[in-house]
C-alpha cells in the first residue's frame, strides 16, 4: 500500500494504491486530513509506504502559501516521520520520462496506468479523481515505480 501526498497551504490531497490500483483518495482541510491520516495507519497490520509530494526550488519568486505548504509538510514530518519525499520534477521524470512534462501528460500517462475515468454509471479506474488528487495520485505512482527520493539530510547530533 502507498499514500501519496499533495500537500497544499489549506487543504491537501491523497491518493491510496495497491496492488496496482486506485484504493481510495480524498481532498480534505489540512487539520482533518492529518487526523485522517494517522487514523489509516494505525490500523492493525498496516504495512505501507507515505510519500509527499516536496517542495523544490526553481529559482522563482514564491510566496506565503508555499511557506505555508512548507509549514504543513514539516507537521507531517513530525507525526510520520517515516515519509518519504520525492519533488515534482522526480514525479514526472519517473512517470512520463520527461523532466518537462506537462499537467496533462501526467494525467495521461496515469489515464493509460489506471484506466479511463468513465462515468458515474460505467466508472472507470480513474473516476471520481479532480484536482490535486491527481497529482496524489502521481506521487504514489510515481514511487511505486522506483521514483528517485528526495535527498535525505543528517541533522548535527
Amino acid at each position: 500500500m502507498i499514500i501519496g501526498i499533495d500537500p497544499g497551504n489549506t487543504h491537501s490531497a491523497s491518493a491510496i494504491i495497491q496492488d496496482g490500483r486506485i484504493v481510495t483518495k480524498c481532498y480534505r482541510p489540512n487539520a482533518d486530513f492529518i487526523k485522517d491520516l494517522g487514523a489509516a495507519t494505525a490500523l492493525p497490520g498496516f504495512k505501507g509506504h507515505i510519500v509527499c509530494e516536496m517542495i523544490a526550488s526553481y529559482g522563482m519568486p514564491v510566496g506565503k502559501t508555499v511557506f505555508d505548504t512548507c509549514v504543513f509538510i514539516g507537521q507531517l514530518l513530525q507525526v510520520f516521520p517515516a515519509m518519504k519525499r520525492v519533488t515534482r520534477v522526480q514525479v514526472k521524470s519517473t512517470i512520463c520520462h520527461s523532466a518537462k512534462a506537462k499537467d496533462g501528460n501526467i494525467r495521461q500517462a496515469l489515464i493509460d496506468i489506471y484506466g479511463p475515468p468513465g462515468t458515474k454509471s460505467t466508472p472507470g479506474g480513474t473516476y471520481g479523481l479532480s484536482g490535486d488528487m491527481w497529482a496524489a495520485l502521481a506521487v504514489a505512482t510515481a514511487f511505486a515505480n522506483g521514483c528517485t527520493l528526495y535527498p535525505e539530510t543528517q541533522l548535527p547530533a
